[in-house]
């Protein structure tokens, strides 16, 4: 079509295809969700319950299964001038307060002074047999300094807290955070009130809910 000075009419080209635009605006879409959930991965903090071990008979187990009780975590020793006080003491805790709400998770150690020479089988022999241990128990392990497994590194951080010596304690709540830690010298019977009423709140939690 000719204009009146004798040209030719040009119609505005639109900058951009139209049958272009919806693929565009479904890809943008699903860009923004992964990076959403992405986000929600990164942001998404470990706890103790994340982390799997190995267990006392060789099997790798999730400590999902503890999550919603509240756990004692300790590194124990079978030839320590500590072992006959706490094993006593820990099977005692055990016994008065789990399994529902409460677990013992002992993990041997040969770290420090060499006082857990024996395998896996003999130690868990010597637990059972010996103190009647009903609490799970897992496989050897390093719990300090660059061979420390990642269940116990996460321990040390959230704590600041680094067992320097057999019979280390640390008490995780039901959401897999570290509450405190305690010392080899620190008895079972000293830090049983700060479990007991970890318990009684997980307890009257289940009793509100009912």
């Amino acid at each position: 079509m000719l204009d009146p000075e004798g040209s030719v009419e040009h119609q505005p080209a639109s900058s951009f295809p139209k049958v272009l635009l919806v693929p565009l605006a479904m890809l943008l879409a699903i860009a923004t969700l992964l990076l959403l959930a992405f986000s929600a991965t990164r942001q998404k903090e470990p706890d103790f319950y994340t982390f799997k071990v190995v267990n006392i008979r060789g099997k790798l187990v999730s400590l999902e299964k503890y999550r919603g009780s509240v756990s004692l975590v300790v590194n124990v020793a079978s030839e320590c001038g500590y072992t006959d006080s706490h094993y006593k003491a820990l099977q005692k805790l055990q016994r008065d307060l789990g399994p529902y709400h409460f677990n013992v998770l002992a993990f041997p150690c040969n770290q420090f002074g060499q006082q857990e020479p024996d395998t896996n089988k003999e130690i868990e022999s010597f637990a059972r047999k010996t103190y009647g241990a009903s609490f799970p128990m897992f496989s050897k392990i390093t719990v300090s300094g660059a061979g420390a497994i990642p269940a116990f590194k996460y321990l040390i951080e959230s704590t600041g807290e680094e067992p320097t010596w057999n019979f280390w304690k640390y008490l995780v709540d039901p959401n897999g955070k570290v509450v405190k830690a305690w010392d080899s010298t620190v008895s079972v019977e000293e830090i049983r009130p700060h479990v007991t009423e970890l318990v009684r709140k997980i307890i009257l939690k289940k009793k509100d809910e009912l």
